[in-house]
C-alpha cells in the first residue's frame, strides 16, 4: 500500500530514527505496552513507535516500551479500563473515549469546536491541556502528550451529504459517546456506536450507511473498498492522546520521566506534521481509489448543532467553557 505520509516517504522517519543504537540487552525495570486501535500504516502507529524506541534507547533499556496496533489490547475503552486497573501500561487514545471516565474530556471534539487545527494545538499545549490533564491525573491516568487524530469527515454508501438534511435516515457508525450520538441525532440520522475494530465488517455487510473518520483514517482502515462518497464535513476535530498509567509512571525515576517527557513532546510535533503534509495526498489516493468527494454547507451544519452547545453547559461548566473561548477567538 503507497503510504499516505509524504514525510514518512521522504525518510523523515528513517532521518529520527538513524541515531538511535540498538536498545541494550537489559532487564527492564519498567516494562510498558503501549495499545492503539489503528493500523500500522497509520501515522500514531509510525510515531508511537519512534517514540518507543527512542525511549528504549535514551534510558538504556531502564524503560522499555512495546506497542501493539490494531487493537491488540482491546478497544479504546478497553485499553482506557486496562491502565486504570493495571493490565495495560499505556495507551494513545483517540480524546473522546476518555469521556466514559470524565464527560469534560468530550469539550475537545464538540462539534464545530474548532475553526483551524493551531487553535486546538494552542489550547492543548497551554491552559486547556493542562486542566484536562489534570482531570485525567484524577482518574490515575497520565497525559504525556497530546497529538492529533484531525478532523473527521462524512463517508457514505447513499449519497453526498452537502446540508443537515441529507443525513436523514441514514444509518451512521459513531464513537461510543454521548455528544456524538446526540450531535447526529440532532442532525436528523440515526447514528449507533460501535468499536472501530468492528466497523469495515459492518460497513461491508450493510450495517451502517455511513461512519465519520478523518481522512488518514478512512484509507489506512481501506474504508473506500466499502464506502462511495466523501462529504468533507470537518464537523469535529479530535486530539490523540499519549497517556501512561499513574501507577507505571510512578514506577519509573524521575531522570526517565523526562526523557519520556521529551520524547512524547518531540513525536507528539512529528505526528502533527505527518497528519499536515498527508492531507492534499490523501485526497487524491482516496480519489484513484474511487470515492467521490464533494463539499458542505458548513454555515447550515453549524447553525444546526447549536443545541447541542447549549445541552453540555451544565457538563463543562463556565470556567471550562472560558478557557475554551479564549482559544477560539
Amino acid at each position: 500500500m503507497t503510504s499516505p505520509f509524504p514525510l514518512i516517504r521522504t525518510g523523515l522517519l528513517a532521518a529520527c530514527l538513524a541515531g538511535l543504537a540498538p536498545v541494550a540487552a537489559l532487564a527492564a525495570e519498567v516494562s510498558v505496552r503501549l495499545g492503539h486501535v489503528l493500523p500500522e500504516s497509520h501515522s500514531w502507529h509510525v510515531a508511537a513507535t519512534g517514540f518507543a524506541e527512542e525511549v528504549n534507547q535514551r534510558t538504556d533499556g531502564r524503560v522499555a516500551i512495546e506497542v501493539f496496533p490494531s487493537g491488540q489490547l482491546g478497544s479504546e475503552k478497553e485499553v482506557i479500563e486496562g491502565m486504570q486497573f493495571g493490565s495495560v501500561q499505556a495507551g494513545l487514545i483517540g480524546s473522546g473515549s476518555f469521556q466514559g471516565i470524565e464527560p469534560r474530556m468530550g469539550i475537545i471534539e464538540m462539534p464545530y469546536a474548532w475553526g483551524a487545527r493551531d487553535q486546538a494545538f494552542a489550547a492543548l499545549d497551554g491552559e486547556l491541556g493542562a486542566e484536562l490533564a489534570g482531570m485525567l491525573d484524577a482518574k490515575g491516568i497520565k497525559v504525556l502528550g497530546w497529538w492529533e487524530n484531525g478532523f473527521r469527515n462524512i463517508t457514505n454508501n447513499v449519497r453526498p451529504i452537502e446540508t443537515p438534511e441529507d443525513l436523514a435516515g441514514l444509518k451512521i457508525r459513531v464513537t461510543p459517546d454521548k455528544v456524538r450520538l446526540a450531535t447526529f441525532e440532532g442532525l436528523g440520522a440515526e447514528p449507533a456506536p460501535l468499536s472501530f475494530g468492528e466497523l469495515y465488517s459492518a460497513l461491508q455487510q450493510g450495517l451502517f450507511d455511513a461512519q465519520e473518520n478523518p481522512l488518514a483514517i478512512i484509507f489506512s482502515a481501506s474504508f473506500f473498498e466499502v464506502q462511495k462518497y466523501v462529504s468533507l464535513s470537518e464537523h469535529i476535530w479530535g486530539a490523540a492522546t499519549l497517556t501512561m498509567s499513574n501507577a507505571t509512571w510512578n514506577k519509573i525515576a524521575p531522570e526517565d520521566q523526562e526523557i519520556v517527557m521529551e520524547a512524547a513532546t518531540s513525536w507528539g510535533l512529528q505526528q502533527r506534521d505527518m497528519v499536515a503534509a498527508a492531507n492534499d495526498e490523501l485526497i487524491a489516493q482516496l480519489k484513484d481509489k474511487g470515492m467521490q468527494f464533494n463539499e458542505v454547507d458548513k454555515a447550515a451544519f453549524i447553525d444546526a448543532v447549536a443545541p447541542i452547545w447549549e445541552s453540555q453547559k451544565d457538563v463543562y461548566g463556565e470556567e471550562l467553557l472560558s478557557v475554551l473561548d479564549q482559544y477560539r477567538k
